[in-house]
């Protein structure tokens, strides 16, 4: 096991090392820009926000998955005394990444043109945002790496190889956050976000009573 390994075993889900007064203003940020747009009932915003968030919670899951199976170390991590957090939920999920993907499908479903047909630079609007958002997230990713607040322990998923990240790390999330916030029936909005949330949880409670997460 690697040495960040153990740091973030340390502290994972144990609140009463890490827990820091910020989280709760963070929250309050979180419920209030969600509280706004349902009371306009921008429902296309809030639901696309909601998949993205529901995409990301995935991808945590089978990073620890990754670091059970390996016995090594997540694909991603945040261990202690790295990016210090508040509260580290999964292997490589604290917090504040919770918190910032929560926000981050609003930010995104809130730029797209009405019309999704409509181009830019000659692109479908929502291939091209698809597009600029999954290669700026990497690019931001591989700045937090390099400035040590995330740790990358494997040479296929690193910044000499980002093609991975940019592939599997966000292009599914911001796919699927257009995909339901451009879906014309509520019905299909919900069943989609059932499904994306039903797999998380079932992961989350089978893979967490046998103990891999």
């Amino acid at each position: 096991m690697s040495a960040y390994s153990q740091s973030a075993l340390e502290i994972l889900r144990n609140p009463q090392l890490t827990m820091k007064w910020y989280v709760v203003p963070l929250l309050l940020i979180v419920m209030y820009v969600y509280n706004k747009e349902i009371q306009v009932k921008n429902w296309n915003v809030v639901l696309g926000g909601a998949a993205l968030w529901g995409m990301d919670l995935f991808n945590e899951i089978w990073n620890s998955i990754v670091f059970h199976a390996s016995g090594f170390a997540p694909v991603w991590g945040t261990p202690m005394g790295v990016g210090d957090t508040a509260l580290l939920i999964l292997i490589g999920y604290n917090i504040e990444i919770s918190f910032m993907f929560a926000m981050m499908g609003l930010v995104v479903c809130l730029v797209l043109p009405k019309d999704p047909k409509a181009k830019i630079l000659g692109i479908n609007n929502r291939v091209f945002y698809t597009i600029l958002y999954t290669t700026l997230a990497v690019i931001i990713e591989c700045f937090l790496n390099y400035s040590g607040l995330l740790t990358w322990e494997y040479s296929w998923w690193s910044r000499s190889c980002p093609y991975l990240i940019w592939l599997l790390g966000y292009l599914p999330f911001f796919t699927m956050a257009f995909v339901v916030h451009d879906m014309e029936k509520m019905k299909n909005k919900l069943i989609t976000l059932g499904i994306i949330f039903g797999v998380d949880i079932v992961c989350l409670i089978v893979f967490g009573l046998i103990g891999w997460m």
